[in-house]
């Protein structure tokens, strides 16, 4: 009788489980906070050089990040385009971003449309891109991607509230 209740239980959590993480998984995704590093495309079974320059990417990119983040715009710009992976999505969001703060917003939209041609889904260079658009006063544009972030997460993520704050005059970004 106790094997039976055991077995019912661990039914229960096993479903309870697999629930959560299908359910977490675009929310973790849509809501990044951009400290996850770009991931290199995988072809298969690796070779240790491979496994080398993935992590080689994943630190450059991270200390990219780092130095955009504490104000380092220049040289967060400098190192990531060392990295070579401008394709990704997130070394071109933080491409746009420190190219915004710096005032280049030719350069900053740039990145940004590079992001989102290589994912169109990418909140977080919605969030930013209608930060631009928020700073160049063309609210009409960034209401355009404030919606586009509801449609892929909500008005309860973080890239939402931060948008809309922004164009409520609240908050820059």
């Amino acid at each position: 009788m106790i094997d039976r209740h055991f077995r019912s239980f661990g039914l229960f959590a096993a479903t309870a489980l697999i629930g959560a993480a299908l359910a977490a998984g675009p929310a973790f995704s849509a809501g990044d906070d951009g400290t996850r590093p770009p991931a290199p495309g995988s072809e298969g079974q690796k070779g240790k050089k491979d496994k080398q320059s993935e992590l080689q990417l994943r630190d450059g990119y991270l200390k990219a990040r780092a130095m955009i983040i504490d104000g380092k715009y220049k040289s967060g710009i400098v190192a990531l385009r060392a990295l070579d992976y401008d394709d990704s999505p997130d070394v071109a969001n933080y491409l746009g971003y420190a190219s915004r703060k710096l005032g280049d917003y030719d350069a900053a939209k740039y990145w940004y449309e590079k992001a989102l041609a290589s994912d169109p889904n990418h909140v977080r260079t919605w969030q930013y891109y209608g930060m631009l658009h928020v700073e160049r006063g063309n609210m009409l544009k960034a209401a355009d991607h404030l919606e586009k972030i509801r449609q892929l997460c909500g008005t309860e993520c973080k890239e939402y509230a931060d948008l809309k704050s922004a164009m409520e005059g609240h908050v820059r970004y």
